[in-house]
């Protein structure tokens, strides 16, 4: 599947990550982990770090599926409110969730200190603002929900909406906890990092071709003819994976990127996550080098022809729709790009054992906060392996 169209602008300023081998011998190891994004390459960092000889392999360059036209927002919002969440899967799943947002930002904050990577990652505020009168009033709802279970959220009004970031709407939620970076940079630092200090092997243009099932371990059969005997596999291949399934786990939207020409960004737009109500939505945000990106207009997925054709018009909109949501603001578009993403039945990610593979997990960090769920399950996985209990194996499990 064609994930990206055109070439997003994470490729253009970095480049390839790296070079690597493909493999062309039998190898052993205790983790295979299959998909070179930004899920993979942090589940490689957690299990070489934790001491397990871990491999990592894409039949693509690494990172240049989905991840490299990534927006690389993270927030602990997810795609669905909390307050409807909360009806859908229940009090527990929804607020552990969403509470495990927050500390996703920050632990992922702390690894990129620790591996003092490069790569542009700010913490930022976010302001969620609503689109008309009509959703201001679910999102007060949505307000008073996240201040019950202790979230660091303000309500902004019309007016202190406009007076505090120029910004027309009819209310929003100010929330103190959110961040941005530079996904693409990010993987190449956990996985230079991971070869470096924890041995970690990685192989590109290596593709899966065949599971065999063997009694405490498996033989991964890869492009060339190798096999690669694991004790697990870890599925990171995003939604890719549904070609592996029987059973359907989810929708596929296509979304639309524009990044602006440099500019001097005023200081009330350069620290903040901007999102709006409005269906299509829209986002906005500042970049380290000093550029506006802005996002949304997402349809239903059905072709990357189809998909690609609408490029040119959705930056059109999304520069209208910008410029107007923002008085004053003159934005030029310099790239533009749309990629494929997935959403849920129920906004949750899917992440553990399926029942048709055997030696193996997924982490299909699906929805617009898949970076926070590809954190969240570096700690699942590893208590799974370790045979620890953790009630987010219950929350995100498949078939649930």
């Amino acid at each position: 599947m064609k994930l990206r169209s055109k070439e997003p602008y994470w490729l253009l300023k970095n480049g390839l990550i790296g070079t690597y081998p493909s493999l062309q011998k039998d190898i052993t190891c205790d983790i295979l982990v299959v998909g070179g994004g930004i899920t993979g390459a942090l589940i490689a960092y957690q299990f070489s770090k934790e001491g397990y000889r871990t491999v990592l392999i894409d039949r693509r360059d690494i990172s240049l599926g989905s991840t490299s036209a990534s927006t690389s927002l993270l927030q602990y919002e997810l795609d669905e409110p909390l307050y409807a969440l909360i009806k859908k899967v229940g009090a527990n799943a929804a607020i552990d969730t969403y509470l495990e947002g927050v500390r996703s930002i920050e632990k992922l904050g702390s690894i990129i200190k620790s591996l003092k990577a490069d790569c542009g990652f700010e913490r930022k505020q976010s302001v969620y603002m609503a689109h008309s009168k009509k959703d201001a009033e679910w999102l007060l709802t949505e307000f008073e929900a996240r201040q019950r279970i202790g979230l660091k959220v303000t309500w902004l009004t019309k007016e202190r909406l406009k007076r505090k970031f120029d910004a027309t709407g009819e209310g929003a939620i100010l929330s103190e906890t959110g961040a941005a970076t530079d996904v693409y940079q990010l993987v190449r630092c956990l996985i230079e990092y991971s070869i470096k200090n924890y041995r970690l092997r990685v192989f590109d243009h290596t593709e899966l071709v065949k599971v065999e099932n063997l009694k405490d371990s498996c033989e991964a059969k890869v492009s060339g003819g190798s096999i690669i005997k694991a004790r697990k596999i870890v599925y990171a291949t995003g939604y890719e994976s549904q070609a592996m399934l029987r059973d359907k786990v989810v929708d596929l939207i296509s979304t639309f990127t524009f990044i602006s020409e440099p500019l001097k960004i005023p200081s009330h737009l350069r620290h903040t996550l901007f999102w709006d109500t409005e269906d299509p939505y829209l986002y906005m945000r500042a970049t380290d080098d000093n550029r506006i990106l802005v996002g949304g207009e997402d349809e239903q997925f059905k072709n990357p022809e189809r998909r690609d054709r609408l490029i040119d018009k959705k930056q059109e909109l999304l520069l209208k729709k910008a410029t107007t949501k923002f008085s004053g603001l003159k934005l030029i578009p310099d790239y533009a790009w749309a990629g494929t993403f997935g959403v849920t039945k129920d906004a949750l990610p899917y992440i553990g054992e399926h029942p048709d593979y055997p030696n193996a997990y997924f982490v299909l960090a699906f929805g617009g906060n898949g970076i926070t769920f590809s954190v969240m399950g570096m700690q699942i996985l590893s208590d799974a392996l370790a045979g620890r209990p953790n009630k987010f194996l219950e929350y995100f499990r498949f078939r649930r």
